[in-house]
């Protein structure tokens, strides 16, 4: 589960709310007009409330149960992928789960209000009367024929008997009527069975498939050999617990494409934990301990992912460039242990934005969520607060940037999701491009090499300061850093030059700092050149910040000592003009049409039209 999102829209909710959210490594959030000292504020409730649910964060709101359904009535569509959502009392009294228990709502209802001494107003029909959600099993096991739950369902409460096939604690300790002729078969089996239409069937998650392939294998061969050996044996696919292989294949896309097909996790040990397991192997092979270090893959993987207890049903099958092994898990649902495998890691490079809850992206809120630590520059650690309670930060000053990117990549490498966080885009004079650097150049762990990357839009300091402008990107525009920190200024100078020439809109990121105070005006009388005096020059400071300031000026009297290094500089081309509006403000765009062409430019559209 995704950590959840608590709001509060007053101080009482807020102090109600504080413990709770704390036990569980969060922090209550307000709006903030209505903010305590501390708190992680939100702009508007309504719109932090449906980001956080399209992110797939569960909801707990000190709010009105009507408001909560209102506020994500347009973002409602299927139960079964949607997170809890949590109303509470602003006494504490009732604590509601809004859209019923799917994905432990009821269960977290109950949680809470138990640490508030309230009321968990639980109405789903079968955790009332048998004290278990028949189509919602716990965790280590999956129903089969989930289109057969509201039936069952409404056998049992109608009054008939079930039976129980096979062992399911969880089930046996339901208050559920159960009699060797009941009308309703509960089935828990490993193996692949018909279901009747008053059979739920329940695998439990006890079958361990173990793989290995050479470099490159396809996909389609590694997932018909693993079908094969399913329907060979009987056993459910979807009774697998994970796949498991040697963390040389973390990166290997056969492997990932058997666990996507079958809709689990795809995990990796040490050569050096797989050849403990040397002495269940039932086809050890000096060869392949030569070639990664243990004398088993598919086997070694199978085994050590079962237990001590678990047993191998079937040994090593190769196909042309794949193995896989079967194992079966002891009396326990197979439990993970961390510090024996791992997941691949995964590194969201993600861009912020100027940092506002607003302007930042659901996409760009689910990988902050579902990462395990963050790393970056304080300053943008501090903005995603409200997003990040829990999570391990690892904060670098400015600079630095390339230890910042390897270490990121590095934790990654361990197995762990790591969030990338960058102002503005990620891919705009930001850390993405090192990323890919430091990939191509060489020098990271052969884990890291071996990561997931995923890297996610962000509104950058150039689109932000236009929207706040009007539209001056409105034709042809280009980006140019005034840094000379990593370009020699003579190549800074030759693209100034160039831009100017071929009458672009510019934004000038980095204009000055402390050390340089004349490139920005050596870029002001180039362009002086070129287009008019009064061109329009947008000067844009702490985009999306309290502290915002955005003014136009024109292109001769563009100062200097009017801008610092939180300022985005845009100068406008020979196009480029000012409008007002009724309420006498005044705006910046760029035409759309060609200037050089006759006529107007709506009329140079109609004419290519034509």
């Amino acid at each position: 589960m995704n950590a959840p999102f608590f709001l509060a829209l007053s101080e009482i909710g807020f102090r109600l709310l504080e413990p709770v959210a704390q036990s569980m490594q969060g922090a209550v959030a307000m709006p903030a007009a209505r903010a305590v000292d501390g708190t992680g504020n939100v702009a508007s409730a309504g719109e932090a409330i449906r980001e956080a649910f399209i992110a797939g964060r569960p909801i707990v709101a000190v709010m009105a149960t009507g408001s909560l359904v209102r506020i994500l009535a347009p973002c409602l569509s299927e139960k079964k992928s949607e997170p809890p959502v949590i109303a509470v009392a602003e006494d504490g009294s009732s604590v509601v789960p809004v859209l019923g228990g799917h994905h432990g709502g009821n269960d977290l209802a109950r949680q809470i209000a138990e640490r508030l001494d309230g009321h968990a107003a639980v109405t789903t029909a079968g955790d009332l009367r048998f004290g278990v959600a028949l189509d919602q099993p716990p965790e280590g096991w999956v129903l089969a024929n989930p289109e057969n739950a509201k039936r069952v369902m409404a056998d049992l409460l109608a009054g008939n008997c079930a039976q129980l096939i096979g062992r399911a604690d969880w089930l046996s300790a339901s208050t559920i009527p159960f009699s060797g002729d009941g009308a309703v078969r509960l089935i828990a089996t490993d193996k692949a069975v018909e279901a009747g239409p008053r059979d739920l069937i329940y695998h439990p998650k006890a079958m361990c498939l173990g793989m290995g392939c050479e470099r490159g294998a396809a996909p389609k061969e590694a997932i018909d050999l693993a079908e094969s050996i399913l329907a060979e044996t009987g056993y459910a696919p979807k009774a697998l617990a994970g796949l498991y292989s040697i963390d040389l294949k973390a990166d290997e896309t056969a492997l990932h494409a058997v666990a996507a097909h079958f809709g689990v996790a795809a995990r990796f040990f040490t050569a050096d934990r797989l050849e403990q397991e040397k002495p269940r192997l039932e086809t050890p092979s000096d060869v392949v301990f030569a070639e990664v270090g243990c004398h088993g893959v598919a086997e070694g993987a199978a085994l050590a992912a079962s237990g001590s207890e678990g047993k191998l049903v079937v040994a090593k099958r190769k196909s042309q460039r794949v193995t896989a092994a079967l194992a079966r898990c002891g009396e326990r649902v197979v439990e993970q242990n961390e510090n024996a495998c791992r997941p691949r890691g995964m590194l969201f490079v993600v861009g912020i934005g100027p940092g506002i809850e607003a302007w930042r992206s659901p996409e760009v809120t689910r990988m902050i969520s579902a990462s395990t630590d963050l790393v970056g520059y304080s300053l943008y650690l501090d903005l995603i607060e409200d997003i990040s309670k829990g999570k391990v930060r690892h904060d670098y000053d400015l600079g630095r940037e390339e230890d910042r990117v390897r270490h990121a990549m590095e934790l990654s490498g361990e197995g762990k999701s790591v969030a990338l966080v960058c102002s503005g885009d990620a891919g705009i004079y930001a850390m993405a491009t090192l990323v890919f650097e430091l990939i191509d150049n060489g020098g990271l762990s052969d884990a890291a090499m071996r990561i997931e990357i995923a890297v996610s839009p962000g509104i950058s300091a150039l689109q932000a300061a236009a929207a706040r402008a009007g539209a001056p990107l409105g034709h042809d525009f280009c980006t140019i850093s005034l840094s000379d920190l990593l370009t020699p200024w003579a190549a800074i100078q030759k693209r100034v030059k160039a831009a100017a020439e071929g009458d672009f809109v510019i934004a000038f990121y980095n204009p000055v700092s402390k050390r340089r105070r004349t490139q920005l005006a050596y870029a002001r009388d180039v362009l002086l050149e070129h287009r008019p005096a009064d061109t329009p020059v947008i000067l844009a400071t702490n985009l999306g910040r309290p502290e915002e300031k955005v003014r136009a000026v024109p292109l001769s009297g563009l100062e200097v000592d009017d801008v610092d290094m939180l300022t985005v500089v845009v100068v406008g081309s020979s196009d480029t003009r000012t409008v007002k509006t009724g309420d006498g403000r005044t705006w910046v765009y760029t035409p759309r049409g060609y200037s050089a062409k006759d006529g107007t430019g709506i009329e140079s559209q109609e004419r290519a039209a034509s």
